[in-house]
């Protein structure tokens, strides 16, 4: 019963994605009107993006780069407002109601467009009542381990990792961002698919479950690109990454594909995005500006540290956001996973 509500919510809303992504192109293309004398003088006044996570986060470093930006293409004030709380609820739930004029929009993960509105029960916005605007940047999650309890662990590979789980049950723990965080999830599938059992301590943010990491309040996680300087140090110990392909900041660490755990490949976004029924002179303009910083070779670096930058146009997002939606779906179904 409980696996015909899941898939029942899951179809409703990669169906519903689909509709409001056509009700979109047609509203673009037949309703000139107000929307249009709207966009013709946008932006006279300031432009508030939502960042539905802490000040100093991943998400949030991606967000002010792209809104130093968007300041200086636009001549107008683009300010950026953090709305933690819930996982993102809160924050992409401003965005999602807010008016589609072209001053509120929002830069989040993926975790809060194709995951968060499959598994709690209190969302209620869902992927359609937003209008994809770029993919700023994608990255693999980095497997890694507290070094000192790897050493005395004698953890030095996925293989250690998954014979000391099962020598120790009970023993082995790890962290996210957060219940139902792509972390948590991705977490879960590697769990699953190496019989490892392990124990979910969840943060509020990935960069307080980082600090778990580095302190040895954790054992194992997925953890960002972030993580690179402290594996550089020796802070931190890889021990696989989550893409297909190898990463090439870290080319003497192995995929999770290539220890076995087959097929493997859970990876994230930062993105940006405005409330549905944004006028699509506004979203394209956003993301032609966004686009432009592949030429800024200075903001391009600092994203760089935190993934592959991408700027994708708003029609391939879209349709990267309707898999996902999909491809979570079966995962949540699978794993069981519902939020209040």
């Amino acid at each position: 019963m409980r696996q015909t509500r899941q898939a029942s919510r899951r179809h409703f809303i990669a169906d519903t994605w689909k509709t409001g992504l056509a009700a979109l192109a047609a509203v673009a293309c037949t309703i000139p009107g107000p929307a249009a004398a709207q966009a013709g003088d946008w932006p006279n006044r300031v432009v508030k993006v939502i960042v539905p996570f802490p000040a100093g986060s991943f998400t949030d470093t991606v967000a002010r780069v792209l809104s130093e930006r968007l300041t200086k293409a636009l001549g107008q004030p683009v300010i950026v407002e953090n709305k933690a709380g819930a996982n993102g609820l809160i924050g992409v739930s401003e965005a999602a109601r807010a008016a589609p004029d072209g001053y509120t929009l929002l830069v989040t993960n993926s975790s809060s467009i194709t995951i968060n509105p499959q598994i709690y029960k209190k969302a209620n916005y869902k992927p359609a009542d937003l209008a994809p605007i770029t993919l700023a940047l994608q990255a693999p999650f980095i497997l890694v381990a507290n070094p000192e309890w790897a050493q005395k662990h004698s953890i030095e590979s996925v293989k250690d990792l998954v014979q000391y789980a099962a020598k120790n049950p009970g023993k082995l723990n790890y962290g996210s961002a957060g219940q139902g965080n792509i972390a948590h999830l991705g977490f879960a599938i590697f769990g699953n698919r190496t019989d490892t059992k392990a124990t979910h301590v969840p943060y509020k943010s990935a960069a307080q479950a980082q600090l778990g990491l580095l302190s040895g309040e954790l054992d194992v996680g997925f953890d960002t690109w972030t993580a690179l300087p402290h594996i550089a140090s020796g802070k931190l110990k890889a021990l696989a990454t989550t893409s297909p392909k190898r990463m090439v900041q870290l080319p003497d660490v192995p995929t999770l594909e290539e220890t076995g755990v087959s097929p493997f490949d859970v990876t994230f976004w930062i993105g940006m995005l405005a409330p549905a029924g944004t006028p699509q002179e506004i979203v394209q303009k956003l993301h032609a500006i966004s686009h432009g910083l592949l030429d800024d070779s200075k903001a391009k670096a600092t994203l760089e540290m935190q993934g592959d930058v991408v700027m994708q146009d708003p029609a391939s997002f879209a349709q990267r956001i309707e898999k996902e939606v999909a491809d979570w779906g079966e995962v949540i179904e699978r794993e069981g996973i519902t939020l209040d």
